[in-house]
């Protein structure tokens, strides 16, 4: 496995080895002792699978507190993934990362805890699977405005189909500092 690092501290892509021949692929999405000799060690609790149409936007989505660290990839067609360093005090507070992710790439999209996650879907569909490093907890349940200027995400749509929750999101500058994990050096 490749790690390919961001312009944000921590959060990375993974490319794994692709075996593959006229009757498919193998590929391991996750190996404890191959992630640890790549700066990683994640510990999964929960494990999601979402499928979702050309253009919905989904994000952008963290927890606090009881945040989640996520390991991202698509089964089925591609999508737009977005990172947000959301942590008070981080030298790359309100900074964003983004990685194409598809069922041809492969690839892998490492989200530590602190950071807030969303996708575009750019396929006709997309099978979006979440490994998560922590169990949805409704009551710490958060998210941030997709379009929020002050993080100029450069999303590759400018009208996605939003659900009424993502759509009323705040700003990040509007959410209350207890709401947001603190940067820990």
């Amino acid at each position: 496995m490749k790690r390919i690092d961001t312009d944000l501290p921590g959060v990375c892509v993974l490319e794994p080895k692709v075996f593959g021949d006229a009757r498919g692929f193998f590929y391991e999405s996750y190996n404890q002792a191959t992630f640890a000799e790549l700066g990683l060690k994640p510990s999964f609790a929960q494990s999601n699978v979402s499928r979702s149409a050309r253009g919905v936007l989904r994000g952008l989505h963290h927890q606090w507190p009881n945040p989640q660290g996520k390991l991202v990839s698509v089964l089925e067609g591609e999508v737009y993934d977005v990172a947000v360093d959301i942590r008070r005090g981080s030298p790359t507070y309100g900074r964003w990362a983004a990685a194409m992710l598809s069922a041809e790439n492969h690839r892998h999209f490492w989200i530590p805890e602190g950071f807030a996650h969303g996708f575009c879907v750019l396929s006709e569909h997309a099978t979006f699977t979440y490994q998560c490093t922590a169990l949805y907890d409704a009551k710490a349940d958060a998210g941030i405005r997709w379009n929020d200027a002050a993080l100029g995400i450069d999303w590759p749509l400018s009208d996605p189909l939003l659900s009424d929750k993502d759509a009323r999101a705040p700003l990040l500058a509007d959410v209350p500092a207890d709401r947001l994990p603190e940067y820990a050096a």
